[in-house]
């Protein structure tokens, strides 16, 4: 019996090694080699760079970095990622343990009755042992099960670093409007301080009787409407200190974001731009639809496994003892060996249509992964696309503020010297003010295209749950 035992763990244990179902394959990277041949000839980029370190580095700005290691460090999302990856480890190593033998343990006491002779009466019996089972697993069902949990766990990994991506992005985006804001205040602030001057003038002359009543209420209806224009932007600037105070986890009452002058952050001349092939393994979306792609390959190895028979190994050990005078010795020993074979037989097609769902499930998640690759080469065809025209937009808006504020200047001292009239002064303060705030929008935009670009190339964030965890740790 010993020897038959061995010999059917040992043939179990060479025929576990035919795991069923696909062996997972990565998918082959993208045959393309541009993004946008047109923006990135006129932009001057050459593929196949990547950026070192942190990427919001290339703002050159201190004080964004300290309002982005508070954010990373007090992210609840990241906080509750963080947990999400522990638990799928923990499923990983719940599904590990099937591979080992199972040992458990039972006791037992009751009361029985012997009527047959030559001792007819009851006793007292007590029964205590242990139990190993072990399931060599055959055709693979286990193994595929932990290739599946296994690929579920970096999923979650991959779902952290794109969740470290978005809240970097949305840091370094909340700091640029948060910037802008501050600047069109400013500019708006001068527009005014050029207003109330102008209407200051104009009410002189209408004193002196050169001027109308007419003039008098254009100056003022001007300086009117560009007061309204201080309430929206101040309703930008806290709104972005909100949403900091939300991404580092507080409230904004509890922690309120430095203020940001579009002068602390550097505009980056060129952003090294990886190949399309690397940015399959640079963007976290690509690699969690990858991994969600090899669960679901896995999965067709467990449906196909669940196909054929599995194989049970048992052995057990008892003691038993009962009353003086029973059958049941005290101190008796019971043990035993067993093999179970268990397949399927008829279960009315339901086994195979779970195997065809899973194989449909396979294939619907390998378009989704090419679908996701094919939409982030058109994010970041679109980004280079708008690097380049908000450059050409700054230097229009570049030239146009400088012509403005000429023009301007000369309509006020010609007003002054009485040579044009109020009207020439406001149509001049409206062009003014169109080329500056024009020129601060276009500049915000350039500082957003930057992030949005860094963000579309990855970030550097794979692996980003290695970094922040140890970094905790040197803290």
């Amino acid at each position: 019996m010993k020897a038959y035992a061995l010999m059917m763990t040992a043939s179990a244990l060479v025929l576990s090694a035919c795991a069923a179902g696909p062996d997972y394959t990565a998918p082959a990277a993208p045959v393309t080699t541009h993004y946008d041949q047109e923006a990135e000839s006129k932009l001057g980029v050459t593929l196949g760079g990547k950026a070192e370190g942190d990427w919001w580095s290339v703002f050159r700005s201190a004080r964004l970095d300290e309002v982005m290691r508070r954010a990373i460090a007090g992210n609840l999302d990241l906080a509750a990622a963080d947990a999400t990856i522990a638990q799928a480890n923990e499923a990983v190593a719940s599904a590990r343990g099937g591979l080992s033998p199972q040992i458990d343990y039972g006791a037992g006491l009751g009361r029985q009755r012997l009527d047959s002779p030559p001792q007819p009466g009851a006793s007292t019996y007590y029964a205590i042992g242990a139990q190993v089972s072990f399931d060599p697993d055959i055709f693979g069902g286990t193994h595929r099960a932990i290739e599946q949990k296994e690929a579920f766990a970096e999923f979650q990994k991959r779902r952290y670093d794109a969740a470290y991506l978005t809240l970097t992005g949305d840091v370094a985006s909340e700091v640029i409007l948060l910037a802008s804001a501050r600047a069109q205040i400013d500019a708006v602030g001068t527009l005014l301080a050029d207003d109330r001057k102008t209407v200051e003038l104009v009410r002189l002359a209408h004193s002196a009787g050169s001027v109308t009543q007419l003039e008098v209420a254009l100056a003022e209806t001007q300086l009117a409407q560009d007061e309204t224009l201080l309430p929206p932007l101040a309703l930008q600037r806290e709104t972005a200190r909100h949403a900091l105070s939300i991404l580092a986890g507080t409230g904004p009452a509890d922690w309120r974001a430095p203020d940001f002058d579009l002068s602390d952050l550097s505009l980056p001349a060129n952003l090294p731009v990886s190949l399309p092939a690397e940015l399959a393994h640079d963007r976290p979306d690509i690699l969690e639809a990858e991994a969600e792609l090899h669960a679901a390959s896995a999965e067709v190895g467990v449906a196909t496994a669940n196909l054929y028979p599995r194989l049970t190994l048992s052995a057990s050990l008892t003691q038993a003892a009962a009353e003086p005078g029973s059958l049941l010795e005290p101190g008796s020993l019971f043990w035993g060996v067993a093999t179970g074979l268990t397949g399927p037989l008829f279960h009315g097609g339901s086994l195979q249509a779970d195997r065809r769902g899973a194989v449909d499930t396979y294939k619907a998640s390998l378009a989704r992964y090419r679908q996701t690759v094919v939409r982030s080469f058109g994010q970041v065809a679109d980004l280079l696309q708008a690097i380049d025209r908000h450059a050409e937009e700054r230097s229009s808006q570049e030239r146009a503020l400088a012509s403005a504020e000429v023009g301007l200047r000369l309509n006020q001292g010609g007003y002054r010297g009485g040579e044009i009239g109020v009207i020439e002064v406001l149509d001049a303060q409206r062009a003014y003010q169109r080329a500056l705030l024009g020129q601060i929008k276009v500049r915000t935009a350039q500082y957003l295209d930057a992030v949005q670009l860094s963000v579309a190339l990855g970030g550097n964030s794979v692996g980003a749950d290695q970094q922040t965890a140890s970094s905790g740790d040197q803290n």
